[in-house]
Order: C-alpha cells, then sequence, then structure tokens
C-alpha cells in the first residue's frame, strides 16, 4: 500500500505528514504573548460566571414571588433599589459584553482576511461594546423611579407623594 498524497490548502503542496507548513502560515513565537490562551481562559471562566447570573436573573424574574406578571417598571425599580442587585445586574452586563466581544472578535480573526478589514470591524466593535458597557453602567446606577422635573414629580402611580 501507497500513501495517498493530499494537497491541504495551507501547505504550499507538502504532502500529509511532511511537517512542511507554507511560510504565511507558520506560527510566530510569542509575537501575541499570552493574549490569545488568557482570552480564551477568559471565555470559559466567564461563560460558568454568566450561566449562574443568568440563572438567578430568571429564577428570580420568573419564578418568584408573581412570576412574568409580575414584572413591569415598579419591579424593576425595586429591584435596583438595591445595591445587590445593581452588582449583580453590572456583573452581568459587563460580563456579557466582555464575554460576547470576545467571541466575535475570533470571528473576526478567523474570517475576515485582510488587515485593513480586521481593523475596521475591530474598531467598530470594540466602539460599539465600550458605548453599551458605558450606558449600561449609567442606567444601572443612575436609575430614579420617581423623577422630579422642575419642581414637579412626574406620573408613575408608584411612587409617594411628596
Amino acid at each position: 500500500m501507497s500513501a495517498t498524497q493530499i494537497q491541504s490548502p495551507r501547505s504550499g503542496g507538502a504532502k500529509v505528514g511532511s511537517n512542511r507548513i507554507a511560510p504565511q502560515y507558520r506560527r510566530t513565537g510569542g509575537s501575541k504573548g499570552n493574549f490569545e490562551m488568557l482570552a480564551w481562559l477568559f471565555m470559559r471562566l466567564s461563560g460558568v460566571v454568566l450561566v449562574v447570573l443568568i440563572f438567578g436573573h430568571l429564577t428570580v424574574n420568573l419564578l418568584v414571588g408573581e412570576g412574568i406578571h409580575a414584572i413591569d417598571f415598579g419591579f424593576v425599580a425595586g429591584k435596583w433599589a438595591d445595591p445587590f442587585w445593581q452588582v449583580w445586574d453590572l456583573a452581568m452586563l459587563w460580563l456579557a459584553m466582555l464575554h460576547g466581544t470576545n467571541g466575535v472578535r475570533t470571528i473576526i480573526n478567523d474570517y475576515a482576511e485582510k488587515d485593513a478589514t480586521r481593523l475596521w470591524l475591530k474598531i467598530v466593535l470594540y466602539a460599539a461594546t465600550t458605548v453599551i458597557i458605558i450606558l449600561g453602567t449609567m442606567v444601572i446606577f443612575t436609575f430614579d423611579p420617581c423623577p422630579v422635573v422642575n419642581g414637579v414629580q412626574l406620573p408613575g402611580g408608584f411612587c409617594p407623594s411628596p
């Protein structure tokens, strides 16, 4: 029996098992340091933490008390009045955004062939992530369920009368 010679697309015509790799596909030693390994590790750890955060979130919002029928503006206002739930939702926001951004960054690295395309896609990705994290954090910590505008309390029905 003779070995079949199959040309792999990235081998530059090398035979299977010949250990010859085309120069453009060779891995260079340490140019990125440990970033990719740390990003891989972050994905695994953040995924585990996100499972706990999301199931806790779903349990409190959908199963405890009146369930889905109790979710309204007042429910969120009551939840965010407690610093524990602010931190819980903040951790969920930050981890979900960073976890998703890292995943999309990996997809961009895998599928964007041109360096310029890869650069612009990552710029857009990082800008969108930054804006969403900043706005989400601001909403969680500056949320006021009973705002007063020009000395007049806005209607809500659940805010105490001044």
